[in-house]
């Protein structure tokens, strides 16, 4: 296959940098303590500082797969696939969903929202990030708004972000692990003087699993 052919089949969907992929228990958001498949696709120019998963970043580093073998690889463990990132909507992502909704599994992504929606999805978890703004689009679709807590300035971040997404998507504020310590009694106070919000905890991180 030459350059230009594999390039074809990456712009298609056909072809996607798999970074890993893994069964575990979700461990964040609304479907936390459930089983899932994570498959993790290579590929960010988002650039949070406090990323803990930079590994993800430079999707050359990272194997273009055939979108039909992790489609196949993934229901064989469950009926819950959830797609992240880095940024999994850097790439079209409607022949992995298109196949993996063949299967009769459900499909969840984690996104920044920072490039075009694609794929039929049954949950999307939108974290919006400072340094590449979501897309329109995408407010009126999250199911749940992920917000990052690093420091205080992400409070009113937050607010500006909620104020943009539907009426009935759910509201969580997630302390960045490094500053879990000192960001956690500020979430606690913020939660419950405005509870439309909701605490998230990297739960799988406690329970020390992928």
């Amino acid at each position: 296959m030459t350059r230009s052919e594999r390039q074809e089949l990456i712009d298609k969907g056909l072809l996607l940098p798999l970074m890993e992929e893994f069964y575990t228990i979700q461990g964040e958001g609304f479907h936390k303590g459930t089983a899932a498949y994570f498959v993790r696709i290579g590929g960010c120019d988002v650039g949070c500082h406090w990323c803990d998963v930079k590994e993800s970043w430079l999707a050359e580093l990272h194997p273009p797969t055939e979108t039909e073998k992790i489609v196949e690889n993934a229901v064989k463990y469950s009926d819950t696939i959830v797609v992240t990132g880095g940024e999994p909507l850097t790439w079209d992502m409607t022949q992995l969903t298109t196949q993996l909704k063949a299967k009769g599994v459900q499909t969840h992504i984690e996104t920044s929202g920072a490039y075009k929606l694609t794929g039929t999805w049954d949950w999307i978890c939108l974290s919006p990030k400072k340094l590449k703004l979501p897309t329109e689009e995408i407010y009126n679709k999250a199911h749940e708004l992920k917000m990052i807590i690093y420091n205080k300035s992400d409070f009113k971040f937050a607010e500006e972000q909620a104020a943009k997404v539907n009426k009935d998507c759910i509201l969580y504020l997630q302390p960045e692990w490094s500053k879990r310590d000192k960001v956690v009694p500020e979430i606690v106070d913020y939660v419950m003087a405005n509870p439309k919000w909701k605490v998230s905890l990297q739960t799988h991180k406690y329970l020390n699993i992928p």
